[in-house]
């Protein structure tokens, strides 16, 4: 639905063909057997090409499908823990977080805290230093540790991997 009286045209093979009207250019267009597709509406005069639509559609379709199978898409895995965990059991939970750091994940330390635990937060927040001085060698601190509510949260982004 081109709407302008004049429009810059270009042929099958992406060559000038000057500017006309567009009723010229549907013309020329039906005569060659394609479509008239407005590609920059934007400039004066606005730039029309004649193509194959469906085509187009159908590449410029296939070209988004490519690249978001090539896109990595970052998620956010949670790593939970309690103010009691014990060391054993931190250190298994450290491994996992390693895994989805070396991965490319970003990591979100949550610590719940029970009851009137929250009264010893300090408890809390040396555990958290302590996870993230324990995947320092992988990961930065995005955002510190941040009490809210009965949990205390940090999330921890993985580091530019040198290749």
């Amino acid at each position: 639905m081109i709407r302008v009286p004049e429009v810059r045209l270009l042929d099958e093979n992406n060559e000038q063909m000057g500017v006309m009207t567009a009723d010229q250019a549907r013309a020329l267009a039906r005569e060659r057997g394609f479509d008239l597709v407005e590609i920059s509406p934007t400039a004066v005069p606005p730039v029309c090409r004649i193509m194959d639509y469906g085509r187009f559609k159908y590449e410029s379709k296939k070209k988004a499908t490519d690249s978001r199978k090539k896109q990595h898409v970052i998620e956010v895995k949670e790593l939970r823990v309690r103010p009691q965990t014990e060391d054993h059991d931190l250190e298994t939970k450290l491994r996992q977080a390693r895994g989805w750091l070396e991965e490319g994940n970003k990591v979100s330390v949550m610590l719940q805290f029970k009851g009137r635990q929250v009264v010893h937060s300090e408890i809390g927040l040396k555990l958290l230093q302590r996870i993230a001085q324990e995947l320092a060698t992988l990961a930065k601190v995005e955002r510190p540790p941040r009490l809210d509510g009965k949990r205390m949260v940090m999330i921890m982004n993985p580091l530019p991997r040198r290749s």
